[in-house]
């Protein structure tokens, strides 16, 4: 494998064990994975586990498997795990965020790290035991004892939003928020308020659990006369918008003439219904592939810093200009 590489036997054992970084350029490094994969090399992974002390396994944690989001945060991590003969174990919490049971008689002893998805990191002390390292996807970057964490822009999502609501000419808002007490929805709260904060535009929020038929019914209460009732409802999640949509056309209000409906997440119904929503993407694959790339640095001994990923507005056809104004 050295000679069709173009590098040394060194080289080669270095890049195979994974122990190249800082020692083997990465062009070198593509070589020797490209010869492998020529020359159908398959490494002896329980060999490798006992002469290194690893399993070679990290364990995606995750409040539930009903969301895109989480299955776009597993392909990034397994993606980039594939590339170091690692393998990725998606472990949804059957408490959802609250405190996550060890599936493991000891998690210790079967995986080499633990990546968490917008969870507490206090909820995660069965399995990691103190003991593992621990990299924080969409949780709060100064909340637990994680080595670092990885994290998307949500407050900018929600500015992102407001600005462009109040460009149209929006002054009076609702906000749909998610009925879960976690660190990315108070972000994406914030974000809001801070948008809207020296605009002259009122802001009500109420709350809702994640599901279709909760958000339309307290749309339904917070749309119905008496009141004055807003002119754009700002959602957590596409699928509160969705349950919006479905409480605008119950009370024979037309979006986005009457009421303009905003979402977060870009999820695949959000261009799945009439009108189109307006959302904000969030790069999911991008924060699973960052967060094992982080795990990784941890097992080579280093503490990468806490990234944030950006996030982007995508307008569509749910959002215009109130009624009385024209674009």
């Amino acid at each position: 494998m050295a000679r069709a590489a173009g590098v040394s036997q060194a080289a080669v054992s270095l890049v195979l064990g994974d122990k190249w970084r800082g020692r083997v350029a990465e062009s070198t490094a593509e070589r020797v994975r490209t010869a492998a994969r020529d020359l159908g090399y398959r490494p002896n992974l329980a060999a490798r586990t006992l002469r290194l002390g690893r399993t070679r396994t990290a364990l995606l944690v995750v409040p539930a498997l009903t969301s895109e989001f989480f299955a776009g945060v597993y392909a990034g991590a397994a993606r980039v795990a594939a590339e170091h003969d690692f393998g990725v174990i998606l472990y949804p919490s059957p408490i959802g965020t609250g405190p996550a049971p060890d599936p493991f008689a000891s998690a210790r002893t079967a995986l080499d790290g633990v990546i968490a998805s917008s969870m507490s990191a206090r909820t995660l002390t069965a399995i990691r035991g103190d003991e593992l390292p621990l990299v924080m996807l969409d949780s709060d970057p100064g909340g637990g004892p994680g080595a670092t964490t990885v994290n998307l822009d949500m407050a900018d999502g929600l500015r992102q939003v407001a600005r462009h609501l109040l460009a149209l000419g929006h002054r009076d808002f609702l906000h749909l928020a998610a009925d879960i007490d976690s660190w990315t929805f108070h972000q994406r709260a914030d974000g809001l308020a801070d948008a809207l904060s020296g605009s002259r535009a009122a802001l009500r929020t109420i709350a809702a659990p994640l599901r279709v038929d909760a958000a339309r019914d307290a749309a339904t209460a917070a749309l119905r006369p008496p009141g004055r009732r807003p002119t754009a409802v700002v959602c957590d999640d596409d699928v509160l918008a969705v349950g919006v949509l479905k409480a605008a056309r119950a009370l024979g209000l037309r979006v986005p003439g009457d009421l303009s409906v905003a979402g977060v997440d870009d999820l695949t119904l959000a261009t799945a219904v009439e009108p189109e929503l307006t959302t904000v993407r969030l790069p999911a694959e991008d924060v699973g592939a960052h967060g094992m790339r982080a795990l990784l640095a941890v097992l080579d001994g280093h503490r990468p810093p806490s990234t944030t990923l950006p996030v982007e507005l995508v307008v569509r056809a749910s959002t215009a200009p109130p009624p009385g104004r024209s674009g």
